[in-house]
């Protein structure tokens, strides 16, 4: 525990301006971002007799090893600095929003020729029209199914569309009349265009126009004795007011505004969000946090609008925001809300009428959910802490490792040699710290050695995080010498290698364990807890010791340590064969220098097949559209150079695939993908 006077700036050197600061702790890790009016003001709180602070604000200026700071030059540039702050060093002592759901969303992908209507998640993309979020993917599906009478917009996907445009025959949708079926040429690009533009205006709230329109065609094809088409029309009429109806009217001037509304104890806060489009709730999202630092409502509001409209931009961020506190000062808040949109916000405190009422009711909202998630939160902290304390008793720790690491190896018959590290933090997965190795000390199939070897590459970044900061100086490890080149200098960063584990868990038995303990002993590292989980028994393997502990099959400990062991070998595998499967997918062509995927493409599409494309002569491959005859030359020495691809294999049935098949570039047919989204943050080393 630092004394907060050992690194207390000296007097005069903290400006009096505007600007965001940064405390970092021993290991240069950000642990708190703030902004302040005047840094001189708002730094001097930190440094009061610590009985007089907060319990958190003690407990994070006594964690910290250093403060420091950027002066700006207004109040919304350090609102801007402190969110991308955040966002990029993510500071355990900030208040964290965390989504209790993923919440789909209708995406209309106007950036596309042939916008297409569909349901999305996740981070939104450029030229494409959102709306929403809504609580489940089926209402979106409800509410296109019945859109769609009307504005038969395109919803296949790629795939499909192209094989239609192929054939020439249309999907089930545009048989029944719900797809204009721009594949097979039946609008064109233009008015297909303007079919997604007239259902995004729908969408957003201006629905009395079509409405309208509709009503008037259907009279003008009754007066017309065209009764079927009249028939048609007032079905449409009824299944857009069916639409409608599904979002009910909440407010009846027609509002665009988002409602935010806080609940709140000492310890959490949950946030509720309803987004109210058109005077209709488009909308729902909740989140929640621990309240790491002393916060006001206000400041809590503060963090979520930049949560909320941090990477929005345009109508994105609606003209009214209302809130059930407003931040201080507000002024800033609302000028960056409006360098978001473009134009004027209102943030406010509804006082009275229909927008006062929608705000009880998101509020009653917030307190449900806070009451929710406390619900099931109190069993999670009991059961890891209960884990975490059998773990602490069964290896005999001093006290309970708060952060686990695992390693794991993962080959196949001695092939793509790799490793995976995962990181536990008080019980749960710290996925952005997830790395991943590939084995370089030898060739060859050695889970022991591979061990030490990763072992020692870990803990050597390690070390030289702490010479880099000057808490550890060795002369004499060449290696973690140029570890430390291989770093970035006061990045604060969290994705590092920079703090260690209290307890270190190998996927095997003693060998592996012995391997991982020689690593750490050759280091000089005599602080980390070093275990095995071995499969067979699930018994565990301490260093020194002949016999294995075993916990009963009913401990919380044994059941965290699975966890962790088998989160390790998943992530492995996962990336053990996503190696295999770029080296399957290799190609001769590879190999040609100055031949790009472009060029690939279009040489196999010519021929149809790589064993078509090794029997051409040079003057058929001169054919090819970007190809000249210098690079004919190369291909056709490269390919004749190649061995023969042996026939690709379907890992899933056995099948020996035929090589005609369009598109085969290389000699193997293992279906196999690279990882998850969440694996893909773990970084090679």
């Amino acid at each position: 525990m630092a004394d907060p006077s050992s690194y207390r700036p000296k007097a005069g050197e903290i400006p009096d301006t505007p600007g965001v600061y940064r405390f970092r702790d021993e290991h240069r890790r950000v642990i708190y971002v703030g902004k302040a009016k005047s840094l001189r003001q708002r730094l001097a709180n930190y440094f009061q007799d610590l009985s007089s602070l907060h319990p958190r604000t003690r407990t994070m200026v006594t964690t910290a090893a250093s403060v420091e700071w950027t002066v700006v030059s207004t109040e919304v540039e350090a609102l801007q600095l402190e969110y991308s702050w955040i966002k990029e060093f993510d500071p355990r002592f900030n208040v964290k929003y965390r989504d209790d759901k993923s919440y789909p969303y209708l995406a209309v992908t106007m950036n596309e020729e042939f916008p297409r209507v569909q349901v999305m998640r996740g981070q939104k993309r450029k030229g494409v029209r959102y709306f929403g979020p809504y609580g489940h993917a089926w209402a979106i599906r409800d509410t296109v199914d019945l859109l769609l009478r009307v504005f038969p917009v395109r919803t296949c996907s790629a795939g499909v569309f192209k094989n239609a445009a192929r054939t020439g025959r249309p999907c089930l949708l545009g048989y029944i009349g719900k797809c204009s079926a721009p594949c097979v040429d039946r609008v064109s690009a233009d008015e297909h265009r303007d079919l997604a533009e007239e259902f995004c205006d729908f969408m957003a709230g201006r629905t009395g126009t079509y409405i309208r329109r509709l009503e008037q065609q259907m009279a003008d094809a009754a007066e017309e004795m065209e009764y079927e088409r009249a028939a048609r029309l007032r079905d449409d009429i009824g299944a857009l007011r069916k639409a409608m109806e599904k979002s009910a009217v909440v407010l009846a001037d027609a509002t665009d505004a988002d409602l935010i509304a806080v609940a709140e104890d000492e310890l959490e806060a949950a946030v509720q969000i309803f987004h109210v489009r058109g005077g209709r709730v488009r909308g729902q999202r909740g989140w929640v946090t621990d309240k790491v630092e002393e916060i006001t409502t206000g400041a809590l509001v503060e963090h979520a609008l930049q949560q909320l409209y941090g990477e929005e931009k345009g109508d994105s961020v609606p003209k009214e925001v209302l809130v059930p506190a407003l931040p201080e000062p507000v002024e800033p808040v609302q000028e960056w809300l409006a360098e978001r949109r473009g134009s004027g916000v209102s943030l406010r405190i509804p006082q009275r009428g229909d927008k006062k009422a929608l705000m009880e009711t998101v509020q009653r909202n917030a307190q449900q959910a806070l009451v929710l998630h406390k619900t099931k939160r109190a069993s999670d902290l009991t059961t890891r802490s209960r884990a975490l304390e059998e773990i602490a008793e069964a290896l005999d720790l001093d006290s309970a490792p708060l952060r686990i690491e695992c390693y794991d190896i993962s080959h196949l018959q001695g092939d793509d040699v790799v490793a995976s590290m995962v990181v536990f933090e008080d019980g749960l997965q710290r996925k952005s710290e997830y790395r991943r190795f590939q084995i370089k000390g030898f060739a060859g199939q050695d889970d022991v050695r591979s061990m030490h070897e990763v072992i020692s590459r870990r803990f050597r970044r390690y070390l030289a995080e702490k010479e880099k900061t000057g808490e550890w100086v060795d002369d004499t490890s060449e290696d973690g010498a140029n570890g430390a080149a291989d770093l970035k200098d006061e990045d604060g960063r969290p994705k590092k290698f920079a703090y260690p584990p209290q307890l270190v868990v190998v996927d095997g038995g003693r060998p592996q364990v012995a391997a991982a303990k020689k690593a750490l002993d050759e280091l000089g590292i005599d602080d980390i807890a070093v275990c095995g989980l071995a499969k067979r028994l699930e018994e565990v393997w301490l260093p020194d010791d002949e016999d294995p502990v075993v916990l009963p099959r009913t401990s919380e400990g044994l059941y965290l340590l699975q966890r962790v062991r088998d989160e390790a070998h998943r992530f492995a595998i996962t990336y053990q064969r996503t190696k295999r499967a770029q080296r399957f997918r290799s190609s001769p062509l590879d190999d040609v220098p100055g031949l790009g995927d472009t060029r690939k493409q279009a040489l196999l599409k010519h021929f149809g097949s790589l064993k078509k494309l090794r029997s051409a002569t040079i003057d058929q491959i001169c054919e090819v559209p970007g190809i000249g005859r210098k690079t004919a030359e190369t291909i056709a020495v490269a390919l004749a150079q190649a061995a023969p691809a042996a026939p690709a294999v379907n890992t899933a049935t056995g099948e020996i695939m035929d090589e005609e098949e369009p598109g085969t570039t290389g000699s193997g047919g293992d279906p196999v993908t690279a990882g998850a989204p969440d694996e893909r943050r773990g970084q090679e080393t």
